[in-house]
This record gives C-alpha cells, structure tokens and sequence, in this order.
C-alpha cells in the first residue's frame, strides 16, 4: 500500500475526481486554496481531492458535505501566476477515507486512511478489459489511444480509462469507491454497457431510458 500523510489538506471540487496514478492539471485560483498549494508546496506536497456531494452550492464556501473517499495526489508541477494564482500537476497517489476533519485553516483539512487497491479476480479482471476495450472501440468520442496500449498494467489501464472517459462526476465517484481493480473494471463494464445501450435507444426511439 502506498503511504500518504495521515493528515492532508482537502481539494473539494464539484466536477473533478482523480485516479492514482493519473495525471490532473489544475487552476488554483481561490485565495483559501492558494494557501493551501503554498503551505502544501512548503511540505509533503500532497493534496486530497474529494467529490463535493450535490447541493454543494448553499454552503460552498462553508464545509459542503463530500463523499468519504477521495484520492492523495501529490504536486509534481507547480506554477505561480504573477498576480497570486497556480496552474498545478496533481499525480494520484492512493485512495484515502476521510476520518475527521480539522480546523485550523482557511481551507479543510482531514485526518485520513489509506486504500488499498487490490486487483481482485485475475481471469474476470481480464474479461472485464477486453470489454473496455469492445466498448471504446463502438464509441465514436472514446479514448483510442488507450485501445493500442495492451501493455499497460491492468490498474494503470482501468484507471486511465476511469480518468478519460467523459463520465459524470458521480460516475467516476463509483468507480473510485470500488476496492479493487477487478471490481473498478466491472463497474465501468456496467457504466458503458448502459450507455451504450441508452444510444442505441435514442437513435431508435427519439427518447430517454428512465
């Protein structure tokens, strides 16, 4: 398992969930969150990126409700803006669990544990992959590139398709709480088979599956 810090600060953001090991660029404008990348930057360098949950809006400045499991990432580019802001690299590190968070600071910071991805079911993990791949192949805006890297190890695979793909927020959200790969594989089997399914009932019918 990958150790983080037991205590990070927190990234609460409506629309972004991160995967470990992937990559997510990000503009740090908020002056509570310009602290936050400063004193990260003076530290560990490591950032916990949480799903606000929805109804963020009534108390986003406040401490809107997030989902319990987010994912550690830590600083590998840094950029300061002349006029205060950052355009920051987070690389994802490990999941975590939010325990308790802390006051102290403009911006949240929680106590946490760390997930461990386990790779689950080898043989079905496989399947589920060659699934993925069936499913990016139909789709004509899925992440091709991802379809010529058969090399790629299955969680760097499964993570960097959870990553791309053009999911909801709350999507990606249900695939991060999976505990293992395999489990994170299936679940997006299921997530594409409905949406594809859903085209296919639009283009055939004018409406919507409810």
């Amino acid at each position: 398992m990958t150790q983080i810090p037991s205590r990070i600060p927190l990234f609460p953001l409506p629309d972004a969930v991160l995967f470990p090991h992937m990559p997510l660029p990000l503009h740090v404008f908020e002056p509570r969150y310009r602290k936050m990348t400063s004193d990260a930057m003076a530290g560990h360098k490591t950032i916990g990126m949480t799903l606000l949950k929805p109804g963020w809006e009534q108390d986003y400045y406040g401490r809107p409700p997030v989902y319990p499991v987010g994912c550690a990432g830590v600083v590998e580019e840094c950029r300061p803006l002349d006029d205060g802001r950052f355009n920051i690299r987070l690389k994802g590190v490990s999941r975590f669990r939010i325990l308790a968070e802390h006051d102290g600071q403009p911006y949240r910071v929680a106590s946490v544990e760390p997930l461990d991805d386990g790779l689950g079911d080898e043989r079905a993990l496989e399947e589920g992959r060659r699934k993925v791949l069936a499913a990016i192949g139909r789709a004509a805006d899925g992440p091709t590139f991802l379809v010529t890297q058969a090399g790629l190890p299955p969680e760097l695979f499964v993570n960097a398709v959870c990553q791309a793909l053009a999911l909801s927020p709350v999507e990606k959200q249900s695939l991060l709480d999976c505990d293992t790969i395999g489990g994170r594989c299936a679940r997006l089997v299921e997530i594409l088979d409905f949406r594809l399914l859903e085209q296919t009932y639009r283009s055939g019918r004018g409406d919507k599956l409810h």
